[in-house]
């Protein structure tokens, strides 16, 4: 937790936004695994915690924006949860750690939120099932016949609110992103053919461990780059593949880091290996290059597409007018999703409240295949932290589709894309933070041209 002066100040900013009525944060609860007794890790909601810092199952806060008053909710620990859990403080001992005056069992913001009579209860979107039924019992909704409606005013206030992070914050995304680096250079050192792709995914994971934090999302680590979140670590590593990773520590805060890096099993890049992979750390470059404050998201992501379209070009792969195909989207067959999101206490941070308002500010999104996947386009502003990850995939499975199709024949040689049906996938992903004059990248130097990372392939 942070000091309870930040919290405070957090809760005494969104005051500001929101003049009246009642806001309702749910913490989360535990979910059970296999039994009501052996439950899941727990993961505090991310709003939650960052406007209480409260790290425990249980909880739940209630703001009285006409009374000026906050209370956290909560039942003290019994007997048996003190000895099998590990929450030992009272509930107000809770309060007063995030400035809270305020404190009482659980069952009383029933009766208070009874009594609101016809006041404004804003509440954020539920994306827990357990959370939902809890709304639901609580507001007098029944969930047969009616639907839960979040309030669209407190959404904006917080993805607003946290969307710009503090020095504070953004030297906790920095340790994870440290972190990171090495889970990421771990797995260039040690991958060779014969090795199980979980083998790796073991290292990485002990490494985020390590750290006194955990993973900040499922592991991405294949040989089937093509398949953009993977989740299969059984594939046997093999010569003249290129192996994917794509995985981020989380700090003990919670604070996120997102990391993701292409290799190839041999030591030494192939001649298509190496093209294809530059092409893509050409994008990775001149995108974190353009973003200054109140450049858009959605201009580098389309200046990535740009570079990497004409590096297709160059190929042979793609042919004809680079803006047309732009704009007819025929470079998606390679690049199928957006160059970048927002990373914070989630690594795609503040998704659970809607990326209409987090990503795009209230904007619809594209509709066009690729671009419909940009989840980050808005105006960056200073203190906004967010991923730049370009890629290039070749999906088998696609590729016959549209060839079938005759989609897209002006632009798309088909026939030279026969020898990379086995290519896989290269993705090159890092976190930055905007500031002042423009965007730095988070977290210690990473391996990056082909040269540097067959040195670590090396083992040296």
């Amino acid at each position: 937790m942070f000091a309870p002066e930040i919290y405070e100040e957090r809760r005494r900013r969104l005051r500001e936004r929101i003049k009246t009525g009642l806001l309702l944060f749910l913490g989360n609860d535990e979910s059970p695994m296999n039994s009501p007794g052996i439950t899941h890790p727990f993961r505090q909601d991310s709003t939650f915690l960052y406007f209480t810092g409260v790290d425990h199952p249980g909880f739940s806060m209630l703001m009285d924006l006409d009374q000026d008053t906050t209370t956290l909710f909560a039942d003290d620990p019994s007997l048996n949860a003190i000895i099998w859990g590990s929450m030992s403080h009272s509930v107000a001992e809770f309060a007063s750690s995030a400035g809270i005056v305020h404190a009482a069992p659980a069952a009383k913001l029933v009766d208070r939120l009874q009594k609101a009579q016809g006041r404004p209860i804003h509440f954020l979107p539920p994306y827990r099932s357990e959370n939902k039924l809890k709304l639901f019992l609580m507001l007098g909704f029944h969930p047969e016949h009616q639907t839960l409606s979040a309030s669209v005013e407190f959404i904006r206030a917080v993805a607003e609110q946290r969307a710009i992070k503090t020095e504070a914050e953004i030297a906790e995304i920095e340790r994870a992103m440290d972190i990171s680096v090495d889970m990421h250079i771990a797995a260039t050192r040690m991958a060779k053919p014969g090795m199980k792709e979980s083998e790796i995914v073991a290292r990485v994971t002990e490494i985020a461990l390590a750290s006194g934090g955990d993973l900040s999302h499922p592991i991405v680590a294949t040989t089937h780059g093509e398949i953009i979140h993977n989740p299969c670590h059984s594939v046997v590593l093999e010569n003249n593949r290129m192996f994917l990773l794509n995985a981020g520590a989380e700090t003990a805060g919670h604070y996120a880091g997102d990391l993701t890096s292409a290799f190839p099993v041999n030591r030494t890049f192939s001649s298509r290996q190496r093209e294809v992979y530059q092409i893509v750390l050409n994008a990775l470059q001149e995108a974190a290059l353009s973003l200054k404050p109140g450049i858009w998201f959605q201009d580098a992501h389309l200046m990535a597409c740009k570079i990497l379209t004409e590096g297709l070009n160059n190929l042979g792969l793609m042919k004809g007018d680079v803006d047309e195909a732009m704009a007819q989207g025929a470079h998606a067959l390679f690049f199928p999703h957006g160059l970048g999101h927002m990373v914070g206490l989630d690594f795609q941070d503040m998704e659970d409240l809607g990326d209409e308002w987090v990503g795009h500010e209230g904007r619809p999104r594209s509709t066009q295949f690729g671009l419909h996947s940009l989840r980050l386009a808005r105006e960056v502003k200073p203190g906004f932290v967010f991923t730049i990850e370009p890629g290039l995939y070749f999906i088998p499975e696609l590729m016959d589709r549209w060839q079938a199709e005759k989609k897209f024949t002006a632009f798309i040689d088909y026939p030279r894309l026969e020898p990379y049906r086995d290519f896989g996938g290269i993705r090159i992903g890092e976190t930055h933070v905007m500031q002042e004059h423009g965007a730095r990248r988070l977290g210690k130097p990473m391996p990056r041209i082909p040269s540097e990372i067959e040195v670590v392939r090396s083992g040296s």
